[in-house]
Formats: structure tokens, sequence, C-alpha cells
């Protein structure tokens, strides 16, 4: 399709990889549309500033954080910050001009929403989470969409233009073959385990799974790819030296600290054992997983809970609650799984039936076809 056109494309969104990624995704498809005039408005101390400057996005900086839970001195600060912030966009806006704003959530896309709604910029909202966001939820009523992955959205603001599109995802999921996948990591024909806390680790599933992992191996003949995360990798190797001590000379148990070539393990393995962030369940199901969700305990208003429900409901996932996971709990979870062939055959078959891998190239589409009107 030949989109060239001089119109100016605004994106926000940040301070977690659930904002960013997504905004990332439909920048690059809107490059890929032979669009170049896109500006990211974001927190110059968060990770999307790198991003941006990684990905040779042009970077507008607006300083705003999270609102503080508790009224306090705090509050008034943030409130005389944000006031500043929305200025700036002001600025921004009658600078640039910008024909459409697409926003990903996350307390640093507000400012600009405000500045969009005070000047009618059409504007077009993703929110990842089961339980949207404050900011999405403010402006959900003045969206052109409001696309989302879950069918839940849709039901509770039934005033609004919601799309259940899914989460835009890198296009290796789609892509990648489970064979190339395994052959690129040199995986052999293991039923395989993943198991990941996200960047930092998660304490409590590195306790969970390290006691069980050598009985899991020699029981089920099963490839155990564990990531640690980053902070939590020397309390894995202390772990691991306590229960397993020869890990290191099992084939079929792999550590890593952080995993880059996610989609490489993704699509290698059968089962995940994950936190419930709403990308890394989309790329779970992208890449016909089944699932074990630990939530974490402490996500905003429980929504990485209200993520792991609408994937139990689906018959893909299962889950376990953070405080009551335990190595014994854990193994009853996964011999149950390993134990039945069918049950977990029809998981994963669930994974890929809910997943929707062409989320991003829908989510432009809505853009460009709006501004093509």
């Amino acid at each position: 399709m030949d989109n060239k056109t001089t119109k100016r494309y605004f994106v926000t969104g940040g301070g977690t990889g659930g904002h960013i990624y997504p905004a990332l995704a439909v920048i690059n498809e809107l490059r890929a549309n032979g669009i170049e005039d896109i500006f990211y408005v974001g927190n110059p101390k968060n990770q999307e500033c790198e991003l941006a400057k990684e990905n040779n996005i042009k970077f507008l900086p607006v300083n705003v954080n999270g609102m503080p839970r508790k009224m306090s001195l705090k509050s008034l600060f943030w409130a005389i910050k944000l006031v500043f912030a929305i200025l700036k966009c002001l600025i921004y806006v009658r600078k640039y001009k910008p024909d459409v704003v697409f926003a990903t959530g996350g307390y640093v896309s507000a400012p600009l929403l405000f500045a969009a709604k005070f000047k009618n910029i059409p504007y077009f909202l993703h929110d990842a989470d089961a339980q949207i966001g404050v900011v999405t939820r403010c402006f959900s009523s003045g969206a052109i969409v409001l696309s989302t992955p879950f069918e839940s959205v849709k039901k509770s603001l039934q005033n609004v233009n919601v799309q259940v599109t899914g989460n835009p995802i890198r296009n290796e999921f789609s892509t990648l073959s489970k064979e190339q996948a395994r052959l690129n990591l040199g995986i052999e024909d293991n039923l395989t385990i993943l198991v990941m806390g996200g960047s930092q680790g998660a304490r409590s599933i590195n306790n969970a799974i390290v006691p069980i992992a050598k009985k899991l191996i020699e029981e089920f003949n099963v490839c155990i790819i564990h990531q640690s995360g980053k902070k939590r990798y020397d309390e894995v190797l202390a772990l691991l030296n306590e229960h397993f001590p020869a890990y290191k000379e099992n084939k079929n148990y792999r550590l890593l600290p952080y995993i880059d070539d996610m989609p490489s393990i993704l699509k290698s393995s059968d089962i995940a054992i994950a936190r419930s962030g709403s990308l890394s369940l989309s790329e779970i199901q992208a890449s016909k997983v089944a699932s074990i969700l630990i939530p974490y305990p402490y996500s905003a208003g429980g929504h990485q809970q209200k993520n792991a429900q609408e994937l139990v409901e689906q018959g893909s996932a299962e889950m376990i609650i953070d405080f009551e996971l335990t190595p014994e709990l854990l193994y009853k979870k996964l011999s149950e799984l390993l134990n039945n062939k069918d049950k977990l055959i029809q998981m994963q078959n669930k994974a890929i039936e809910y997943s929707k891998p062409n989320a991003v190239k829908q989510i432009t589409k809505n853009i460009l076809d709006f501004l093509n009107e």
C-alpha cells in the first residue's frame, strides 16, 4: 500500500514496556507504510527516550510522573508539574501541528491527550490490560478508536468505539516456525518449559522452580529454560548450588539472566511459567504455548490477575496466586499437564485460537484509513 503523505503523527505512552513496545510497533508499521514524519512524546528519564533514540525516532520530552497514591504536599507538586507538562504539549502541538495522536497509556501520555482534546486533534488509544488504566479511562470517550486485547474492555465501555485487536507484537511471532526456533537454540524434541519473571525476575517463581527442576528433568525428560532476571541471577545460582549442583552439566537445564531473542525462546517452548503482563500474554498465545500464570501481586489495580483470568477462561492457561505458590504446588500443576498430553495440546490450541498476531496492522490501518477519508 502506498501511503506516502505529508501528514504528521504524534505517538505517546511510556513508563513501562507495556506502554512503550506497542507504541514502537505502531511507529515501525507506519514507517513500513512510507511514513517518516513521526514524533514520540515521552519522559526523557524513562525507557521510551532511550528506545526512541535507538530507533531513530524524533523525541519530544515532557516531564510527568505517576500521580501520588496519597494526598500530600507531593500531590500539589505533581499537579503543578502536570500543568507545566500540558502547557509544553500545547507548545508542541502549536509548533508541529500533528494531524493525529496515538497513545498507549501511562501518565506520560496524559499531557499530550489534554492538549489534543483542547485543540480538537483526533486521537487513538491502545490499552494493553484487561483493566484499563486511569489515563485511558479518562480519555476513552473522545477516542476515534480504543484498541485492546480483551473482550471484557469492550463490554465495560459500551459508549466507546472499542476494537478487540490484540496487542502489537513483533512480526517474528507470526513468521518464525517452531522448528526453526528450536534449530536456532539447539533444542531437541524434548517438551520444553520456559520459566520467566520479566526482565527483573520474580523471586517467588525462581524459588518455586529451582527445587523441582532436577526432578522434572529426570521424571519427564523435559528441557527447562529458566530466565532468572538480572537482579535475581546470583540468588538463583545460590539456590541451584543447594538443590541442583550439577545443573551446568545437564543439557536440559539452561539458566539465562535475560532473554534477548524472545521469539525464538517462546516459539521453542511448550509450557510457559510467567507473570501476566499483557504483552507477554500476547506473545505466549501467538507462540501457541500453554501457560501457568503467577500474576504479580502488586500490579496497579490487580490488573495482572485480571489479565490471567481472561486466559484461564479462554482455556489456554492455569493460574496460581503468588502467595499460594510453592515448589510442591508448581510441580503438581506441571506434572498434571506433562502426564496429560491431550490437555496440553488443547491449551496450546486455545492459545493460538485467541491470539491476534495482526494487531499492529489493524491498529495502523485504523489510523491511516481515518486520515485518508
